[in-house]
């Protein structure tokens, strides 16, 4: 009992100083994300707090629960009209962008440093989404009003990108455990799989969608559950979708759209809930992989990190945003944004420990090297995102700056 007293009183007090130390991350200009797991770092082993976490299953089962109720929040904060308004290019960047990340990551790593061809793809797969909770948050965290549904482009493509690098670092892990050949007929193989993770996926998000919001428009229950209620059925859907063999995570985003259009009550309440909670989920997150890092562990694959995010933030991504927005003439200035934004947060950090606990050759050493890339596309592109969308001539003023004057009239 006393034991997981003391246990609480850990994990209230880090969240406490967390939330505390939020404004003033806002004042800095810099990712709140990024503090959090400056926090787990110094509480690890090498920090001040001298706690050992090296329990890798672990993380991922937790990292799984946080991110489908922050995919489910995304989807509730996105309407109708965003999904319309953004959904042809967005599927292109979640499907073909990411594709294409991979790839060029993938084979630029592997001549640069000189690593297998298959561990540098499984190295790009898992880098090449970009992360939902870094998007919706620091958007909102920089009250950001983006003109030409750029703003909606982005959140859409991280809603939905996830169960496509999960497919592939899955994957490439399946190849590197095996040593299975870089060819057409083994990634042919698996596009079975994909097929069905997607499929799964859409219909069980639409179902689940429409069952809840039926239950919660018909059933009389207290106003208090309603909330509850919907957290529930997203984890049902997750999970139960994920048993299926289909991805879990595009289901709760699809769920949680659904969701939003459909019901005609506590719609507010619901959506506040679920924006608080994607808010907790993401602070416990962010706290247990900065946990996870050993720094003294960290330092040797600094080099390679940088070099990987180089590769990632200036080359591959702004590539592939090129390739896939071009036929539906998004104009360049837009082009360069959406390339530059490409952030980087708990999604590739949380896929990074698959091939870790794998019974293949890689090493904590991986999960290291994407921890630095990680890092540094918060820092650089989570630092830039505003003076980027300025510079280029993004932002709806009419929208962003009421909202600006208000943040100022409280602070």
């Amino acid at each position: 009992m006393a034991s997981l007293s003391f246990l609480l009183i850990f994990i209230s007090s880090l969240f406490l100083i967390g939330c505390l130390l939020t404004p003033v991350a806002a004042r800095m200009g810099a990712p709140f994300l990024l503090l959090f797991l400056c926090i787990g770092m110094l509480m690890g082993e090498d920090g001040i707090g001298g706690v050992k976490f090296d329990n890798f299953p672990l993380a991922y089962e937790i990292g799984s629960v946080a991110l489908a109720l922050i995919l489910f929040s995304g989807g509730l904060d996105t309407d109708k009209q965003t999904l319309k308004k953004a959904a042809a290019p967005a599927f292109v960047l979640s499907v073909a962008g990411v594709i294409a990340t991979a790839g060029i990551v993938g084979v630029l790593i592997h001549f640069i440093a000189d690593l297998p061809l298959a561990e540098s793809l499984l190295l790009g797969a898992v880098v090449g989404s970009t992360d939902a909770a870094a998007t919706f948050l620091l958007l909102r965290q920089r009250n950001i009003k983006l003109k030409d549904g750029l703003g909606e482009t982005l959140m859409v493509e991280a809603g939905i990108n996830d169960p496509m690098a999960i497919f592939l670092t899955i994957t490439m892990v399946a190849i590197v455990d095996n040593d299975l050949a870089l060819d057409g007929p083994t990634f042919i193989s698996f596009l079975p799989e994909l097929g069905l993770q997607l499929g799964l996926g859409v219909v069980a998000g639409f179902a689940g969608g429409f069952i809840t919001s039926t239950l919660i428009n018909r059933v009389k229950m207290p106003v208090s559950l309603f909330a509850p209620f919907a957290m529930a059925s997203a984890l049902l859907v997750f999970n139960a979708t994920a048993i299926a063999g289909g991805s879990g995570f595009l289901a709760v985003f699809i769920c949680g759209s659904i969701l939003r259009h459909r019901m005609t009550h506590q719609t507010e309440r619901v959506s506040q809930f679920h924006d608080g909670l994607s808010w907790i989920c993401q602070i416990v997150l962010f706290l247990m992989l900065g946990l996870l890092v050993t720094p003294k562990d960290l330092l040797s694959h600094i080099p390679l990190g940088l070099g990987v995010a180089a590769v990632l933030i200036f080359i591959a991504r702004p590539l592939a945003t090129t390739l896939c927005l071009t036929p539906f003439r998004v104009g360049l200035r837009q082009q360069a944004f959406i390339g530059w934004v490409g952030l980087r947060g708990a999604v590739p950090i949380f896929l990074a420990i698959i091939p870790v606990i794998s019974p293949g050759p890689v090493s904590t050493g991986f999960f290291d090297v994407v921890f630095v890339v990680v890092v540094a596309s918060l820092f650089l592109q989570g630092w830039t995102i505003s003076l980027a969308a300025r510079w280029l001539g993004l932002i709806d003023e009419d929208e962003s700056e009421p909202e600006l004057a208000l943040q100022k009239a409280k602070d």
